[in-house]
């Protein structure tokens, strides 16, 4: 089973979107944070070593991790999506993005 984690800014609409629409697979297990002091699950060292592979929503959250947390992304696998923060929780549009860049993904891995 492949671990994902789902991280943007304050983990309430992107990658909250993404745990909530891949949690439901049963080949993956899935779980989101945020980079932000108010992040709603705020990402640490535990996380990233929980997971395969990282799912950021955009370059500057590849970079937060490489810099605060450079031994637990040693060998972590960072994908970034570029996802701008311009939608809301669950918006179809977001969704739709995901599957379609995710499922890509997946279908590569396997």
């Amino acid at each position: 089973m492949i671990h994902l984690l789902f991280i943007c800014s304050r983990n309430q609409w992107r990658s909250r979107t993404a745990e909530t629409i891949f949690r439901k697979r049963q080949d993956i297990t899935v779980k989101s944070a945020g980079t932000t002091a108010n992040a709603r699950i705020r990402v640490n060292g535990q996380l990233l070593r929980w997971a395969d592979v990282a799912f950021v929503m955009e370059k500057k959250h590849r970079d937060y991790l490489l810099s605060r947390f450079p031994g637990e992304t040693r060998y972590l696998k960072i994908e970034v999506l570029e996802i701008p923060d311009e939608y809301q929780y669950l918006d179809p549009e977001l969704v739709a993005e995901l599957e379609d860049v995710v499922e890509d993904w997946l279908k590569g891995e396997r």
